[in-house]
C-alpha cells in the first residue's frame, strides 16, 4: 500500500503565503511503479493552492496537506512530463491520508480542471534549473 514514509517538516516563508521544507520528504508508490518520490529540502510550496473564497471549505493546510505539497513538488519539476499523472499521484496520496472522497473528488477535479493554468506557466528553463539544483533524476 501506498504512504508517506517521512514526516512533513516545514518552516513559513516570511511572505507568510508559502512553506520551506525544513528536510527531505518522501512518498511511496505501491503497485506498477514502486516508487519512492522524494520531496527535498529547501522546496519551497504553498500547500494546496485553494482561492481564498472557498477556505472554509478547503483550506491550504487541511487534512490533504502532505499530497498537496507533493502535487506542488510534481508540478514543479514536471513529473514525468504528465500533468494527468501528477493529479493522479495527487489523487492516490490523498487516499493514503483518508481525506473523504467527496472532499477528494472536488480538489481532483479542480486540479483537473485549472492546473493547467499553473502547468502551461511554467517556464523550460526554470524546470531544467530546478531539477539541477535539487539533483532530480532525468525520468522516463
Amino acid at each position: 500500500m501506498s504512504s508517506f514514509t517521512t514526516p512533513l517538516v516545514v518552516t513559513p516563508m516570511p511572505n507568510g503565503r508559502e512553506w520551506e521544507l525544513r528536510q527531505p520528504f518522501e512518498y511511496y508508490r505501491t503497485g506498477a511503479e514502486n516508487e519512492v518520490i522524494g520531496v527535498p529540502a529547501g522546496f519551497i510550496t504553498d500547500f494546496a493552492s485553494v482561492p481564498r473564497a472557498f477556505w472554509a471549505i478547503f483550506p491550504p493546510w487541511g487534512k490533504y496537506g502532505k499530497a498537496a505539497v507533493l502535487h506542488d513538488w510534481l508540478y514543479s519539476i514536471e513529473y514525468k512530463d504528465s500533468r494527468k499523472l501528477c493529479d493522479d499521484i495527487f489523487y492516490e496520496a490523498m487516499t493514503v491520508l483518508d481525506v473523504s472522497l467527496w472532499a477528494r473528488l472536488v480538489i481532483y477535479r479542480a486540479v483537473r480542471a485549472f492546473g493547467w493554468t499553473v502547468w502551461n506557466r511554467h517556464n523550460r528553463a526554470a524546470v531544467k534549473a530546478l531539477r539541477v539544483k535539487f539533483k532530480v533524476k532525468e525520468q522516463q
